[in-house]
């Protein structure tokens, strides 16, 4: 008697939906880092292999669970590659871009969601695990995580993306990309590297 093989679950069109949904719950009552791939696909009674095949690493699987409109890995490689005195205006550079292109408007839906939503463990596992963890790993010493500077980080671009795309707070709201690295840029690098006080 030979075993049956756990690829693909017949009616793969069901799959990527358990896929996700599985992952959601995962994510949220165990974090990003306590997820594992395989984990996810046990929940969904399909094989690892097609995790990756319909959504490639566990960060792209996150991405996909929070509907995110880009691909967070590549943001997150230009923040592992720029000098450490820079990072705070390019944090805030790209950002701010984003929020202002035209795939805006659906980033800022979704940390709208994010942030008001009824899942504060998805939310967390997004700026904590996802979000800011390179980050904080690039900033942390011997003496300190890196985990209250990412904190801080995160209130001020959060403050920035209500203030400027939720409420539209003028001046703020139509002040050019490079205003705003100018004003906040600084206090974001004090977060990251500077004296907290």
């Amino acid at each position: 008697m030979t075993a049956g093989r756990s690829g693909r679950r017949p009616g793969s069109s069901g799959a990527r939906a358990a896929i996700l949904e599985a992952a959601k719950k995962r994510f949220s009552e165990h974090g990003f880092d306590r997820t594992s791939i395989r984990a996810v696909a046990g929940d969904a009674g399909v094989d690892p292999a097609l995790v990756h095949h319909y959504f490639g690493s566990k960060r792209q699987l996150f991405a996909a669970v929070v509907e995110l409109p880009i691909d967070p890995e590549v943001v997150m490689e230009v923040f592992g590659a720029v000098p450490l005195d820079q990072l705070g205006a390019t944090m805030v550079r790209i950002l701010v871009t984003l929020w202002d292109s035209e795939l805006g408007s659906a980033a800022v839906a979704v940390l709208r969601t994010l942030v008001a939503g009824t899942d504060p463990g998805l939310a967390r596992s997004f700026f904590v695990e996802v979000a800011l963890e390179r980050v904080r790993s690039r900033i942390a010493t011997a003496s300190d995580d890196g985990s209250g500077r990412v904190a801080l980080v995160a209130s001020q671009m959060l403050g920035v993306l209500v203030a400027r795309k939720v409420v539209e707070l003028e001046p703020l709201a139509s002040m050019p990309v490079e205003a705003v690295v100018a004003a906040v840029g600084p206090t974001v690098q004090r977060y990251l590297t500077g004296e907290l006080g």
